[in-house]
């Protein structure tokens, strides 16, 4: 690629996926962003252009790593299963049988499954989120262990979208002994060569893009606006997205506030802490080879990460919305991953697990044509444009599939 402010490489077959990265940026829609495509066990695209700040001082680079948001819940699912292939998580076990303080207030039989599944009524904190003390593990865990759950365990799925990192990082954390970001480096980014983080390092820090947030009160205040129009007036989808919105599970869920608008997520504070739910820093490349090995059979260079009967499982519909936090919205989930995500390209083929983030981010594996698929960005849209480039280079890139 040639093209001005665009570094990388892509295959003269995937010419046209790589014309659509490149306009984004050069019309100024995406400030800076990176995009993979691991194809059939080859990196066919691998592009990176624009800048990492908002005043478009600093250029991206190759290894230039940006917050992914809820990207990281499928890292954290990978984590999981790789337990679960080896025998050391049952998802059918109560989660306090790794974590005897859980069973308690309601919680007693929730199992490890309602946990990767959002279907264990913790979408939230019933105190208040302690922003600013991200490093603090035992805080959020502390909180969470004792309080009782916003809904009965396992009736209903709603999308847990901070909670479910301390969640299923802590049962990781029971069963290994290692945080789940530590666990992710030693046992499968450092194998794979894979540069992805959960907390970065100190000397990360200078090398991560400035993710650029809008202040989302005002969408919510739209979205509030359908609790007054009658339901006879709504269609059935629009009835659940007011069902939703008048739960008020989407406040509870999302109610680190401090993260809209402001520069929370570009603080040292929590760039260095682990928030497995939210604060995955990476490339988009390291994430399309993450997906790209499973997606053709878990083997990579003489290191087995899953085996095919593991992604099989871990990729099947376990959880179908619709999703009390998500707006009523029909998500599927896998063990942890997406599996249908709407507005999004994830769900559009029929075998595909990866996971969204709030900042327009995408990943995802399709088994069926063993592809791993990565866009990461640096700038959040309205939420009408939230995912408008991933999904425009999804149908450009099926298209020529």
């Amino acid at each position: 690629m040639n093209t001005a402010g665009i570094g990388g490489h892509c295959d003269p077959r995937f010419d046209k996926v790589g014309e659509i990265f490149s306009s984004a940026i050069e019309s100024g829609f995406e400030i800076g962003a990176s995009l993979a495509i691991e194809y059939q066990g080859e990196m066919v695209v691998d592009l990176w252009g624009g800048h990492q700040d908002r005043e478009k001082t600093k250029l991206w680079q190759e290894d230039t790593i940006v917050n992914v948001f809820s990207v990281t819940k499928g890292v954290v699912a990978t984590c999981a299963a790789r337990l679960i292939e080896q025998g050391l998580l049952d998802v059918h076990q109560k989660v306090s049988h790794y974590w005897p303080e859980y069973g308690c207030n309601g919680k007693q039989d929730t199992k490890v499954i309602d946990l990767l599944c959002h279907r264990a009524g913790m979408f939230g904190f019933q105190e208040e989120l302690p922003i600013g003390e991200w490093r603090n593990w035992q805080k959020f865990t502390d909180l969470l262990s004792a309080q009782a759950p916003f809904r009965e365990p396992g009736a209903a799925q709603g999308y847990h979208a901070l909670t479910f990192g301390w969640l299923v990082g802590e049962v990781i954390r029971r069963i290994d002994g290692r945080s789940v970001g530590t666990y992710f480096s030693e046992e499968i980014a450092k194998p794979l060569g894979i540069d992805f983080k959960i907390g970065v390092d100190e000397s990360d820090l200078s090398r991560c893009a400035d993710t650029l947030m809008l202040d989302n009160k005002s969408t919510l205040a739209v979205l509030k606006l359908i609790s007054y129009i009658p339901d006879i007036l709504l269609s059935r989808s629009l009835r659940g997205v007011k069902g939703a919105v008048n739960s008020g599970d989407y406040s509870v869920a999302f109610a680190a506030r401090g993260l809209d608008g402001g520069d929370e997520i570009n603080s040292a504070e929590w760039r260095l802490a682990e928030v497995p739910a939210a604060n995955g820093h990476g490339t988009a490349a390291s994430l399309a080879k993450l997906y790209g090995v499973m997606a053709n059979g878990g083997e990579r260079d003489n290191f087995r990460l899953l085996t095919p009967t593991t992604i099989e499982q871990i990729s099947s519909v376990h959880s179908k919305g619709p999703d009390t936090v998500l707006f009523g919205l029909p998500y599927h989930f896998g063990l942890g991953y997406m599996l249908n995500a709407p507005l999004t390209p994830i769900g559009s083929k029929s075998r595909m697990f990866g996971h969204t983030g709030i900042g327009g981010e995408v990943t995802f594996g399709d088994l069926d044509n063993n592809l791993g698929f990565s866009f990461l960005n640096n700038r959040q849209h309205s939420l009408n444009n939230l995912y408008k480039t991933a999904n425009d280079l999804s149908k450009a890139l099926y298209k020529i599939l």
